[in-house]
């Protein structure tokens, strides 16, 4: 698939951060607000996510080669892990503020303006994070879901940090003001480890998610019911390309030539249910008690 489509996501993910930076770094000058601080530094964060992005997706479209035969899906795992890397940076920096300014607690100006143009941001975030969500998942792109899910978090923080404004303007308890940016903070160390944990396990080849299962185990049941069986199945995603090996057991007498018939139509059904899927069959006769024998990885 060409990365053409999706870079055009990315550069809009790049164009939104940068808006959106602007638009917090303008409301934090208006109010003093270390909480709109933290805000902006978090759009920082999904600036650079975004553009670690639009990389990556331009590696992992790269076709095979001879030194990666198997692709660069993986490139989309560096991705979230950077991304991450990122995210914890700017919740120390933020929880450093955040307790500075909790000791050191200052009137905050012009709210209403401020949290005017926060919430004109937060709704752009919006808006471009619902565009990747979709796009993610109609071009089945780890990269741009993470981004998806990132930019709505921080439309959360962003709620979080205008409500927690108004309630100082209300009550003129300014110590809600950091209290608010350190549960930011907060917050942003849950998204980090859930980003460098999605990384590690795509790069540690985990298996296909138990809704892709299900669907697989739908194609063998069809030809269970021929006297075919399986086993050995390994799966694994490398981003969006999913890798499946199985052992296909059929009658011993059938002939090399319908046997090799009968496992083409089961890859060819396999790719239906699951597309972006490369499959290694591996044929072997029903009653050969060796055919039971070389289930385990090492065989």
């Amino acid at each position: 698939m060409s990365s053409a489509p999706l870079k055009r996501y990315a550069w809009l993910s790049i164009l939104t951060a940068v808006a959106t930076i602007l638009l917090k770094a303008v409301a934090w000058q208006l109010t003093d607000s270390v909480g709109l601080l933290s805000d902006a530094l978090e759009s920082v964060v999904n600036l650079a996510g975004a553009m670690m992005a639009l990389a990556m997706i331009s590696l992992a479209a790269l076709p095979p080669d001879e030194d990666h035969a198997y692709g660069h899906g993986k490139a989309e795992y560096f991705s979230a892990g950077f991304e991450g890397l990122l995210i914890l940076v700017a919740a120390m920096a933020i929880g450093a503020t955040a307790v500075m300014r909790l000791f050191d607690p200052r009137p905050l100006e012009q709210v209403g303006i401020g949290l005017a143009v926060s919430l004109a941001a937060s709704l752009l975030n919006l808006v471009t994070a619902l565009i990747l969500r979709a796009a993610g998942r109609r071009y089945r792109s780890l990269t741009l879901e993470a981004d998806a899910h990132h930019l709505l978090t921080d439309v959360w923080t962003s709620a979080g940090v205008i409500v927690g404004l108004a309630a100082v303007s209300l009550t003129g308890w300014l110590w809600l003001d950091p209290v608010i940016a350190l549960l930011v903070a907060g917050n942003i160390l849950r998204i980090a480890w859930k980003l460098l944990y999605s990384s590690a396990q795509g790069l540690m080849d985990r298996a296909l998610p138990d809704a892709d299962t299900v669907l697989l185990q739908g194609v063998f049941d069809q030809y269970r019911a021929q006297g075919i069986e399986f086993h050995a199945l390994r799966t694994r995603e490398s981003g969006a390309r999913r890798f499946i090996d199985v052992h296909v057991l059929v009658p011993g007498h059938w002939s090399v030539q319908h046997a090799h018939e009968v496992v083409e139509k089961i890859e060819a059904d396999i790719r239906q249910a699951l597309p972006q899927s490369t499959i290694l069959t591996h044929l072997e006769p029903l009653e050969d008690p060796l055919s039971l024998a070389d289930i385990a990885l090492d065989r």
